[in-house]
């Protein structure tokens, strides 16, 4: 069963390697090779939302659980990330700053999909919007390179993809409107995600 307690220290046994990015990506998929091991020690989750699993000055783990078909706007986090998909499917596109007549904005760079079991880096510079493609909950923990909740850091509005400072008031309500969405659509609801 997946232990908080030791995957924290396994994670912060990582920090200081010559490569943590890629020791801690390592330690991110083996926990998520196996999702019923996951589940057994999180528990099923049954909507999407942020729950902090781990905070200090320089990492913050999160379990993050995509509700169907959700999508956040473009972000960036400042920080270093590696996310591990325990469940579902999560489809990332980059985007990369231009300067244009209204001010610095942002253009499609490139995509990414993250499966059930798999782990990837993000470097700290990246800027990426997540959508759930399923009409399942996508669940995965998400591993950040300093005090993910208290970081300033920027998102971009979905249609002028125009810069504004990030809120987490704004994250949340995007996550419980996507739940409230789901809920309205008896067959959104059912999960992925393998019995503990």
């Amino acid at each position: 069963m997946f232990d908080l307690d030791r995957f924290v220290e396994a994670c912060r046994g990582s920090l200081g390697e010559g490569d943590s990015l890629g020791a801690l990506r390592e330690v991110v998929a083996r926990e998520v090779a196996d999702p019923a091991r996951v589940i057994a020690g999180l528990g099923r989750p049954e909507r999407g939302g942020v729950e902090c699993l781990y905070q200090s000055p320089d990492l913050t783990v999160l379990n993050v659980v995509w509700a169907p078909y959700m999508t956040i706007m473009p972000h960036n986090h400042n920080m270093w990330a590696v996310i591990g998909v325990y469940g579902g499917r999560e489809d990332n596109i980059f985007w990369s700053r231009i300067a244009g007549d209204a001010g610095a904005t942002i253009e499609a760079a490139g995509a990414r999909s993250i499966g059930a079991g798999t782990a990837t880096p993000l470097g700290p510079d990246i800027i990426h919007s997540v959508t759930n493609p399923t009409m399942k909950l996508t669940a995965g923990l998400h591993l950040y390179g300093g005090d993910f909740l208290v970081s300033p850091r920027s998102e971009w509005e979905p249609e002028t993809l125009q810069e504004s400072p990030f809120t987490m008031d704004e994250s949340q309500r995007l996550f419980e409107e996507a739940n409230l969405r789901a809920e309205a659509v008896p067959h959104a609801r059912p999960s992925p995600l393998p019995t503990a």
